[in-house]
């Protein structure tokens, strides 16, 4: 019997999970209760485990010895209230699952269940490890996401790979998506502030307007991407917040911008970040000042070739050549980048289309199908059973 056949026979019970953790929403680094959900299915599956891991992270173990795969799913919810009008509607006002990330903690607990029925069996050598990931969406005052918190307190260090998954609100429901190499965008932002000095709405000449520096420094700005960068590459720079002012007749003496810098590689990652520099320097020309503050986000998402055709051939096996499809490369970013880094990784796609309603991610009225929590369980399952057994 197939992990798949195992996991459809599973749905009722993953779905009945993922609703409960859905009506039950936390945010980033206070996951508790999910982790307690988390906990309580891992007991009754006989599983050891541990727990306070990246704050509230937990990390569960069947097996021992080589070779060692690490199985990872994100836990945390989004600051969204939410309109769905359905019965495992969240009961956390203002905090939605909205990316799908309930979906991913009930498909690694349904690998969880046949993995750990096929260990007791002595049907698997080696060892899996289950990583529930807290703070996907967010960073700790520290500027870490639980990605990375995980990497540094050593979750990774006794695994030879690490494969995650997540699901896609708009993608054919039952379709699994790969790709080789780079995936997902590294992730930068940038806050600054354009400094001139204010004035009467209606003496203009006699102030320096930063509205007006701004206007420069946005213009340069969108013109790094089609002219500074080599166009077989990728990048993005998007100003996504302007402040400014308080009177209808007074000109403000600054004004605050703020956005998001994406890249897959590091020589680009530091073309823009210097090109940005020279665009707000342009206030200097005409007689302003600026201050720049660029921090470093989430890494490019890169994936092991191998592991990626590995993960290509166990979908195929799992659900025909004709739901298998190549990923494009995407310029949203994922902490899994972390572990990726850390240890040859794989991160991949599940199609879960729920109806013709658009329904984008971080959405309000986001929501997937649920028929595909037991296929991403099954690529989890299959993915761990064929590594140890082939490695």
């Amino acid at each position: 019997m197939t992990y798949l056949t195992r996991a459809h026979a599973l749905t009722d019970k993953l779905i009945a999970i993922r609703r409960d953790l859905h009506a039950h929403p936390e945010l980033a680094f206070q996951e508790v209760r999910t982790a307690q959900r988390v906990t309580e299915t891992l007991h009754e599956l006989g599983i050891e485990y541990t727990t306070g891991i990246a704050k509230t992270g937990v990390v569960a173990y069947l097996g021992e010895g080589a070779p060692r795969i690490a199985l990872r799913a994100d836990m945390d919810a989004l600051p969204i209230l939410e309109a769905n009008a359905v019965e495992y509607k969240s009961q956390n006002d203002g905090v939605m699952h909205a990316c799908g990330h309930d979906a991913h903690v009930a498909g690694l607990l349904g690998a969880a269940m046949m993995l750990s029925e096929d260990f007791k069996q002595g049907k698997l050598k080696g060892t899996v490890k289950f990583l529930f990931q807290p703070a996907e969406e967010n960073t700790d005052a520290e500027g870490k996401s639980g990605g990375r918190r995980m990497v540094e307190e050593g979750a990774l260090d006794d695994v030879d790979a690490v494969v995650g998954l997540h699901v896609v609100s708009s993608m054919p429901s039952g379709r699994v998506y790969v790709r080789a190499g780079p995936f997902m965008a590294a992730a930068d932002t940038f806050e600054a502030e354009v400094i001139g000095h204010g004035g009467h709405g209606a003496y203009a000449h006699e102030s320096l307007d930063p509205i007006w520096l701004s206007v420069q420094v946005i213009n340069a700005i969108h013109g790094i991407i089609s002219r500074r960068v080599d166009p077989i590459k990728q990048g993005v720079i998007s100003v996504c917040a302007i402040h400014a002012g308080l009177a209808l007749n007074v000109i403000p003496g600054s004004v605050q911008l703020g956005g998001t810098i994406r890249s897959f590689e590091t020589r680009v990652q530091d073309q823009l970040h210097a090109d940005l520099e020279r665009a707000f320097a342009l206030t200097r020309v005409f007689g302003g000042d600026y201050k720049l503050s660029i921090t470093k986000g989430y890494l490019p998402t890169v994936n092991d070739p191998k592991l990626a055709e590995f993960v290509r051939v166990i979908a195929t096996d799992l659900v025909g050549a004709e739901n298998v499809g190549e990923a494009e490369m995407q310029m949203g970013a994922e902490d899994f980048s972390f572990m990726a880094r850390a240890k040859p990784g794989v991160f991949f796609n599940v199609g879960a289309k729920k109806d013709e309603q658009s329904r984008p991610h971080h959405n309000a009225i986001f929501d997937i199908d649920e028929s595909a929590i037991p296929i991403g369980a099954a690529m989890l399952a299959e993915t761990a059973r064929r590594y140890l057994s082939e490695h």
